[in-house]
C-alpha cells in the first residue's frame, strides 16, 4: 500500500494530499482555507465550517488527484482525520472518505490530527521527506486548539510530557488580537505589529511560575493583558476597545509575543533537563509559523547542542500532507480501520 490519499477537515481547512510511501515523496497537497468566511465573526463558526467542507471537499480531492496525475483507482488507502476537532467538520471528511472506501474497495486508516502535527516536521518544502530527525526527540505542538510537549520515541510512539492547563497559545494570540482591535485570526497580525517596535517587552506580562512540571497555561496571560488595558482605560467590558491607537497595539503585541516566547524557551530548557536522552527538538502547529518564536527556540537548541527542526509554514497549519504521511506508516504497520469507524474513536 504505497499510494495514500490523506483528507483533513478537522476545523476550518478543507485539505487533501497524495503521498507515495515507496518513493517517500508527496505527490500533491491542496488546501482551501475558510478564514475569509469566519473573520467577520471573530472566530470559527462550526456550522459555517461544516457547510463549507461539504461544498469544497470533492473539488479539493479531485485537485489533489489531478496534481498527482492519478485517479481514485490508483489509490491504495485513504487516511482520514477522525479526531480531535469540530464534530460537524470531522463528519464531512469521514463520511466522504468512507464513501470512497466503500465504492472503490479501498483501505481506511484513522489518523489523530495531533499525531499529524507531531510528525509534520518530517515534511520538506519540496515535498520530500526528512531522514535526519533522530529518536527520541521532544516536540512542541502549538496551535489555536492545543498546546503540548511530547517525547517522541518512534513513528506512532509518543507521549505527552506537558500540556496547557487551559487556553492554547494560539488562542491567546487570537483573543488578545481581538481585544486590541486586530480581529481574527491574530497570530500573524501580532507578529507584524511587534516587529515595528523591534520585539521589545514593554509591559512585562506575568510568566508561568510553575517549575515543577512541563505544563503550560495561557489563560492568566490573556486575562492580565485585558485587565491592564481596563485599568489604563483602554478597554471596556461592555463596549470593547476604546482609545487604542497604533502605538499601544504595537506595544501590547510585542510584550505578548515576547512573553509567550519566554514561556516556551523556559519549558524547553526544562524538558531537556528532564529528558536528556532527547536528541532533537521539533516545533510544529500553526504557532510555528511565527518567525520570532521559531528563531528564539532555535537559539535555545543551539545553546544546548540539540538539533532543531520546524516544517515550512505550509505544513505548520492544518494540512492533509501530514495526515497522508502518518497514514503511510500506519498502513505499513497494518493499522487498518473498517467502515464502522466514527469520529473521536
Amino acid at each position: 500500500m504505497s499510494i495514500i490519499l490523506g483528507i483533513e477537515t478537522s476545523c476550518d481547512e478543507t485539505a487533501a494530499s497524495i503521498y507515495n510511501s515507496k518513493e517517500k515523496k508527496l505527490l500533491s497537497s491542496v488546501l482551501f482555507s475558510q478564514i475569509k468566511l469566519h473573520e467577520i465573526y471573530g472566530g470559527v463558526v462550526p456550522e459555517i465550517a461544516s457547510r463549507s467542507h461539504l461544498e469544497k471537499i470533492d473539488i479539493i480531492i479531485q485537485n489533489a488527484l489531478d496534481q498527482a496525475k492519478l485517479n481514485l483507482d490508483n489509490i491504495d488507502c485513504i487516511a482520514i482525520t477522525n479526531k480531535p476537532g469540530l464534530v460537524g467538520s470531522l463528519l464531512i471528511g469521514l463520511c466522504f472518505a468512507k464513501s470512497i472506501a466503500f465504492v472503490k474497495n479501498k483501505k481506511l486508516i484513522a489518523v489523530d490530527h495531533i499525531e499529524g502535527h507531531i510528525f509534520s516536521s518530517y515534511l520538506n518544502q519540496d515535498f520530500t521527506i526528512r531522514d535526519d530527525i533522530e529518536f527520541p526527540h521532544i516536540c512542541l505542538s502549538a496551535s489555536g486548539g492545543s498546546t503540548a510537549l511530547y517525547l517522541v520515541e518512534d513513528f506512532g510512539k509518543y507521549k505527552i510530557i506537558g500540556q496547557t492547563l487551559d487556553d492554547a497559545a494560539g488562542e491567546a494570540f487570537d483573543k488578545v488580537a481581538k481585544i486590541i482591535g486586530f480581529g481574527y485570526p491574530g497570530g500573524a497580525k501580532i507578529e507584524k505589529s511587534a516587529q515595528t517596535v523591534n520585539f521589545q517587552d514593554f509591559f512585562k506580562y506575568p510568566r508561568l511560575k510553575n517549575k515543577k512540571d512541563l505544563n503550560l497555561s495561557f489563560s492568566g496571560l490573556k486575562t492580565a493583558v485585558l485587565y491592564d488595558l481596563i485599568n489604563k482605560n483602554f478597554y471596556d467590558l461592555k463596549t470593547g476597545p476604546k482609545n487604542i491607537n497604533t502605538v499601544l497595539q504595537n506595544q501590547v503585541s510585542s510584550s505578548l509575543l515576547v512573553c509567550i516566547s519566554n514561556i516556551f524557551e523556559d519549558k524547553i530548557k526544562q524538558a531537556f533537563k528532564l529528558y536528556p536522552q532527547a536528541k532533537a527538538f521539533t516545533f510544529v502547529g500553526g504557532v510555528a509559523c511565527n518567525n520570532y518564536i521559531k528563531t528564539k527556540l532555535e537559539n535555545v537548541c543551539d545553546n544546548l547542542n540539540k538539533h532543531f527542526v520546524s516544517p515550512h509554514c505550509k505544513f505548520c497549519g492544518d494540512n492533509a500532507a501530514m495526515i497522508a504521511f502518518v497514514g503511510a506508516y500506519k498502513a505499513k504497520k497494518n493499522e487498518i480501520d473498517n467502515l464502522y469507524l466514527d469520529v473521536f474513536k
